[in-house]
């Protein structure tokens, strides 16, 4: 999860078998967000619940094949592209990008580093 600039605010890891859907719920748990933007997949009922019982708006366009074609607005999903500006900046530390630890602890340690790094620039 990221803030409104792109800065790291919350960083979770599962197993690599593991859908991140599992996650997504627990990254907002404890945030009153204004707005959650979300990739088309993400568009899920329980994850929709959990935005707007936080208090947010969530921002993500629904599925295709869905019978009820949700509204979202255009202009803040824009701004998508933060998330992905932030995963990129990560694989600048070598190893995180090669993945040397086999270990999610160390991994998920080495990333948190890569974070703190990240907000001091």
């Amino acid at each position: 999860m990221t803030d409104g600039l792109g800065l790291p605010g919350r960083l979770l890891a599962g197993p690599g078998q593991e859908n991140d859907m599992k996650q997504a719920g627990d990254l907002i748990a404890d945030i009153h967000p204004n707005y959650v933007l979300a990739y088309r997949a993400k568009d899920a009922d329980r994850l929709m619940d959990t935005i707007l019982d936080a208090g947010g708006e969530p921002v993500i366009p629904p599925r295709r094949h869905q019978r009820y074609q949700h509204y979202y607005d255009k202009v803040p999903y824009k701004e998508r592209n933060q998330i992905e500006r932030f995963f990129r900046k990560p694989m600048e530390f070598r190893r995180i990008a090669t993945r040397y630890d086999k270990l999610l602890q160390n991994f998920l340690g080495f990333v948190k580093i890569a974070a703190i790094t990240i907000w001091l620039r």
